[in-house]
């Protein structure tokens, strides 16, 4: 029996506030782990008026600039879908990776399934944090990325950019990954 092949995605969302529903998904990145040229991202206008101040304070974004220059999220989701699928054709499976996936997936699996009706990743995410935790034995503290940075040394930073910190979780995995090989 041969395996699915995985095709798997590094995603990031930025949203107003910390549950779908209630606040919105202001911005989705994502990227193939192992070729960062393929890329998506797009703003989303939002759904709701509610915002928690300091989620939209670190991301510069602002609802009142998305409500005009954001897509619609079911033409949002429509392309993410479109893109998902041109990179992770028939016969492969999408595998969503999150760092701190628990609260990105939250937020695409609502929208994918109010806006389209499915989620393309179906009901699972791979988490980096989780990843990092049970691989080192380290404590739930030092899983964050400022701490794993420190010890796999990444070129590139997170900045509250759904596509840059995409990419740069990307890398973060792909040092891990790289690292629990070594060991």
């Amino acid at each position: 029996m041969t395996a699915t092949p995985e095709i798997f995605i590094s995603v990031d969302v930025e949203a107003s506030g910390p549950i779908p529903g209630e606040y919105s998904m202001l911005s989705i990145g994502a990227c193939l782990m192992f070729d960062e040229a393929q890329t998506f991202s797009c703003y989303l206008k939002p759904i709701s008026d509610r915002y928690v101040p300091e989620a939209l304070e670190v991301t510069g974004l602002s609802l009142e600039g998305l409500r005009s220059e954001g897509l619609d999220p079911r033409e949002a989701m429509q392309r993410f879908q479109n893109w998902i699928e041109q990179v992770a054709p028939e016969g492969t499976r999408a595998v969503f990776v999150g760092f701190n996936a628990s609260f990105d997936w939250s937020f695409v699996n609502y929208y994918f399934h109010y806006f389209l009706g499915q989620n393309p990743f179906g009901i699972a995410a791979l988490d980096i944090k989780s990843m990092y935790f049970g691989a080192t034995r380290s404590t739930w503290e030092q899983t964050r990325s400022s701490a794993i940075a420190k010890t796999v040394n990444p070129r590139k930073k997170g900045d509250h950019d759904a596509l840059h910190d995409a990419v740069y979780q990307a890398e973060l995995f792909r040092l891990i990954q790289a690292q629990l090989m070594n060991d």
